[in-house]
């Protein structure tokens, strides 16, 4: 029922998503319409349910203009955006596999580990503001360290990964780890208070990837092709990409914190992208590329 109560709910914002505004008597129409119907219409009482709910769990307002139309409130955070629309997202493939009755064998997706087993149990605790308590192997110890009793503040999804972000007590220090590596979670009966200083977008505000540091945040500046240059105004590689236009290629410039992330993403575009500055980035692009080369020069 929880299930169906959410696709209810993620029809909604993505019809009005997709009509602007619509009036009760238009929405309606569509509803009637669409798979979550039996061909019966959605009472006015049902559907201002349905909008408190929506407001309540997806931080989305649903307004109503002077003319009897419904439209959602644009005024939103660049977090809630994303979030809102990872999730249209989500209800669009999902809907779509269900209403063609594609074959299982002709749709290849990525596996996400550990999502099913333990992001519930973390969002529960973030809701409530409790705290968990796990086992966690990391891929640089060598023996998993146990008991780790854990405030979590917020999860991320970053290349097919899920990572919970929040405060480790043992420490006393903001630690990020990855669910696929932990095992024997359970939520606490401590509660926590969430700190008033903490704001995500602050926390990841100006870097790539999950890993955060101390290090200042630099002028990042890179020198693409055109073919690249295209992708990145597809998919831009921050939210602070800047773009100068030039005859046969384009720099874009970053506010970044320089991580492992980013120099790994760099790496993978290969000759498609150079990097101009800061020169501490350029290094260690070099530093790895010339480590990669010596791995396949000390084969011949």
């Amino acid at each position: 029922m929880a299930r169906d109560l959410i696709s209810r709910y993620v029809w909604i914002v993505d019809t009005l998503s997709r009509y602007e505004r619509l009036t009760r008597e238009e929405l309606n129409a569509l509803w009637v319409k669409s798979h979550l119907s039996d061909g019966t219409p959605l009472p006015e009482r049902t559907f201002h349910h349905y909008r408190r709910a929506i407001e309540e769990n997806f931080h989305l307002d649903i307004c109503c203009d002077s003319r009897g139309r419904y439209y959602i409130d644009s005024d939103t955070s660049r977090q809630g955006r994303a979030f809102t629309n990872w999730m249209l997202d989500s209800y669009t493939v999902s809907s779509a596999l269900k209403d063609t009755h594609v074959p299982i064998e002709r749709v290849e997706i990525e596996d996400v580990p550990s999502a099913r087993q333990f992001l519930p149990q973390v969002l529960e605790a973030i809701r409530y503001c409790r705290k968990v308590v796990f086992t966690y192997a990391g891929f640089n110890r060598s023996r998993a360290e146990r008991g780790i009793v854990f405030r979590p503040y917020l999860v991320k999804r970053y290349k097919q990964r899920w990572y919970m972000i929040g405060f480790k007590e043992k420490g006393e220090a903001i630690r990020t780890y990855a669910l696929d590596r932990m095992t024997d979670m359970r939520i606490m009966r401590d509660y926590f208070d969430m700190p008033a200083d903490f704001n995500p977008d602050d926390y990841f505000g100006n870097i790539v990837g999950v890993t955060t540091s101390l290090a200042p945040v630099k002028n990042v500046r890179l020198k693409a092709t055109p073919t690249q240059a295209k992708y990145f105004r597809a998919l831009p590689l921050h939210v602070s990409q800047q773009e100068e236009v030039h005859d046969s290629y384009s720099i874009f410039s970053y506010r970044l914190q320089l991580n492992y992330e980013l120099v790994h993403e760099i790496l993978g575009l290969g000759v498609a992208v150079k990097v101009l500055a800061p020169q501490e980035l350029r290094v260690m692009v070099e530093t790895e590329l010339k480590e990669t080369l010596k791995q396949y020069q000390q084969d011949k």
